[in-house]
């Protein structure tokens, strides 16, 4: 039976796996998410965590063989992959799919692009790789849900190994059972905890899933042995990993046949759980004009897993910022634009107006919400009560539409980084991704 044997199910299905036969709304999607990889990679490639991974590891050296998104260094592959996957998740500002639930595109890409420049890849096997990686992902975090996250586990750096290695295996051309080996290597490796959030170790996790996905690919390709059927094996990983395993959850065909197309971008540079409260707050505190002075208390309602994911009730800094419900709910009721990423800072974390906005926010967990659902209550000094609702777990409807909203983030972070001239040839060249010959035209353009 197939979920008798689903490591080497998931693996023949991604080995398997077509351009031809993605649909074109999956092509668009995937170059999205490119798109939108590489504008927070880039605006992610100045934080001081990208600098004390990439000192350490160019004072090692070793081959150039690949790219760093906005660094003038060339790595070894294994080296990139590590700098940009950490770069790309520095700001906490790139997607989420809510079946692993965690980031995949962020642990996927900076495997296979770091790869794809060593073997002068195209576009249409990045595009493959990468969408046989996310399925792959999104299967066995929809295996292991919810209780491997709930226990403690940051999906991104744990099932982002998996689709890391998947993609890796299929851009290498791997059979199906070299596949399920390049996840038994990668089962072993796949490492990441949630009580690291607000700390460099968070985007540390998407650059070790990106480094550790790619070097067990490469070690299956080259005969390295491993269990192939490490997820569903006694002491394997779903069994050491979580308290529920449904193998038919990974083989179940997603709502509109691919996980992919329920993929979330964000448009706040902070946790995703923090969306659906800041968009609350946002409509409310402009619909009716709201003053600090004018509010009373404030009740904050959504599922009780957030609370240790994204619960930090005083930060001190911009980090924590990004995982403080109070001080989102607090910034954007006060005006503060959510989407910009200087909006995080120390600064505001300390200023006495937002601190006293956040102090008056009471949180009312709810058992068995969907994570991606809030309501905010605001009573105003007058007596008066607004209410807001948000789901922020519903992908967009107009792929296009989406496009344009992701080509001015896009255009937001980078133009600053590397001019508004190149900013344009790099994202024009990221529309025509599968009209490249060779995929290392793609990656020097994001370098510096």
């Amino acid at each position: 039976m197939a979920t008798e044997n689903l490591t080497r199910t998931l693996a023949s299905k991604s080995a398997a796996l077509e351009f031809d036969a993605i649909p074109a709304e999956a092509h668009e999607l995937a170059r999205q998410c490119v798109l939108d990889y590489y504008g927070v990679g880039l605006a992610g490639a100045g934080d001081e965590l990208v600098r004390l991974l990439l000192d350490e590891l160019a004072e090692a050296g070793g081959a150039p063989q690949a790219s760093v998104i906005g660094h003038p260094a060339r790595l070894p592959a294994l080296s990139a992959a590590l700098v940009n996957g950490a770069a790309s998740h520095a700001l906490d500002y790139d997607d989420v799919n809510m079946a692993m639930p965690g980031h995949p595109s962020v642990a996927i890409l900076p495997a296979v692009l770091a790869l794809a420049e060593l073997t002068c890849s195209s576009g249409c096997e990045v595009i493959t790789a990468f969408i046989a990686g996310y399925e792959t992902a999104c299967r066995i975090g929809a295996a292991l849900q919810p209780g491997h996250y709930n226990l403690g586990f940051h999906s991104t750096g744990t099932v982002g190994t998996f689709g890391a290695a998947a993609a890796c295996a299929r851009l290498l051309g791997l059979d199906g059972e070299a596949t399920a080996v390049a996840l038994g290597i990668a089962g072993t490796q796949a490492a990441g905890l949630k009580s690291q959030f607000g700390t460099m170790c968070k985007p540390f996790h998407a650059g070790k899933a990106a480094q550790n996905g790619l070097l067990a690919a490469r070690l299956a390709a080259r005969g390295f042995s491993s269990r192939a059927d490490i997820i569903e094996c006694v002491q394997g990983f779903a069994l050491t990993h979580g308290p529920n395993f449904s193998p038919e959850a990974a083989l179940a065909t997603p709502q509109a046949g691919l996980h992919l197309f329920a993929n979330l971008f964000k448009y706040h540079a902070a946790c995703y759980l923090t969306h659906a409260p800041i968009e609350c707050a946002r409509r409310l505190g402009e619909e009716h004009e709201l003053r600090p002075e004018a509010i009373a208390d404030i009740t904050l309602r959504l599922d009780a897993s957030c609370e240790r994911v994204c619960n930090i009730p005083a930060p001190v800094d911009g980090l924590q910022s990004k995982f403080s419900l109070r001080q989102t709910v607090a910034m954007a009721l006060t005006g503060i634009d959510t989407a910009s990423l200087g909006a995080y800072s120390g600064e505001n974390a300390r200023d006495p107006t937002l601190v006293r906005v956040r102090e008056l926010v009471e949180l009312d967990w709810q058992d068995s919400w969907p994570q991606t659902v809030s309501e905010l209550e605001i009573r105003l000094t007058d007596g008066r009560r607004l209410t807001a609702r948000h789901d922020s777990g519903i992908p967009a409807a107009d792929i296009a539409d989406q496009g344009r909203r992701l080509a001015a983030k896009f255009d937001a972070l980078v133009e600053p980084v590397l001019g508004a001239p190149r900013a344009r040839e790099l994202r024009e060249t990221i529309a025509s991704l599968d009209r490249l010959a060779d995929v290392s035209d793609l990656t020097r353009l994001a370098a510096s």
